[in-house]
């Protein structure tokens, strides 16, 4: 099952929702993925939470996000329950001109990034908050939701600056977490997340002009060092990475919207629809308009097997 974001937020200039939640063995969700973002706090009970077919426990305490395009859902016993506040929003919630303005648009890319994206070290999954750090987590999601739900003048400001600062803290907890891993481990950890930090910026400006030059000169690094250790990490040189991101949204563009070609290659980055065309044919198998008709010709096919 894929959720979308539009089922639960309506404002498409401010993508952002948080509410509380009750699951239990009755109404708990069914396995789904979605095209959002989703933080979740734990304020009390346990369950599991199934996220791409692992297990992991859940007590009160317990944050974690669910990135978009994860399979997620939760397992709980009959004389449990798990009381939840449940977040959403759109990655383009922060505006790149608004964290400018802030002075946080670099440190952003590691705090929102790492440890949110990685889907191996992100929080091992799960920050488990006890004590004092539980209370003031919990404190800054009631915060949101009290803006939420009054809607005063200038909440949509506050949420986003109280969000902000609710990741930059949770990415504090996070390193204090891991203060205690070896020299070796911090080393490795650094690089990577030194990676992620690339990756991440990427998939958010996948759609604008992005060059080898320019991203070694954001992030301090020589355009050849960068590429060798990007490729060393990921398996793809960074053209190769960006490529594949525009394809992605591209193919979702192809199949759920009947916007033309050319306007498809310049949502997704490319400023000739030539090259757009000849690149996809060659990374995917065959060319836009061949791809949407494979792709309604399927769906067409499945409606006509559940009749």
């Amino acid at each position: 099952m894929k959720l979308k974001v539009s089922q639960f937020i309506k404002e498409n200039d401010f993508p952002f929702c948080i509410n509380h939640k009750v699951h239990t063995d009755r109404n708990a969700p069914p396995l789904h993925a979605h095209d959002f973002i989703e933080l979740v706090y734990v304020m009390e009970g346990k369950g599991d939470h199934v996220c791409d077919g692992e297990s992991y426990p859940l007590t009160a305490g317990d944050v974690f996000i669910i990135n978009p395009g994860e399979q997620h859902t939760y397992i709980i016993d009959q004389k449990d329950k798990l009381e939840i506040v449940n977040c959403l929003f759109m990655p383009y919630l922060f505006d790149a001109i608004w964290l400018k303005g802030l002075g946080i648009t670099e440190s952003m890319d590691y705090f929102y990034v790492h440890p949110f994206l990685d889907k191996e070290e992100r929080f091992h999954h799960c920050i488990n908050l006890r004590g004092n750090e539980a209370d003031q987590i919990y404190r800054m999601f009631e915060k949101m939701c009290y803006e939420y739900e009054g809607c005063q003048h200038g909440y949509e400001s506050i949420i986003r600056l109280k969000l902000v600062q609710l990741l930059i803290e949770l990415s504090r907890i996070y390193l204090r977490v891991t203060d205690g891993q070896s020299k070796v481990d911090i080393k490795q950890q650094e690089r990577k997340t030194f990676i992620h930090r690339i990756s991440g910026y990427l998939e958010r400006h996948a759609d604008q002009k992005l060059t080898l030059t320019a991203l070694s000169e954001l992030f301090g690094i020589s355009s050849r060092h960068l590429n060798r250790i990007f490729k060393e990490e990921t398996g793809r040189t960074v053209v190769e990475y960006i490529h594949e991101i525009r394809m992605n949204r591209a193919k979702k563009l192809l199949v759920e919207t009947s916007e033309k070609i050319i306007i498809i290659a310049m949502e997704v980055g490319y400023d000739d629809p030539a090259f757009f065309t000849r690149l996809f044919t060659r990374k995917v198998g065959c060319s836009p308009g061949r791809y949407r008709e494979q792709r309604a010709l399927t769906k067409t096919n499945l409606k006509e097997e559940n009749i």
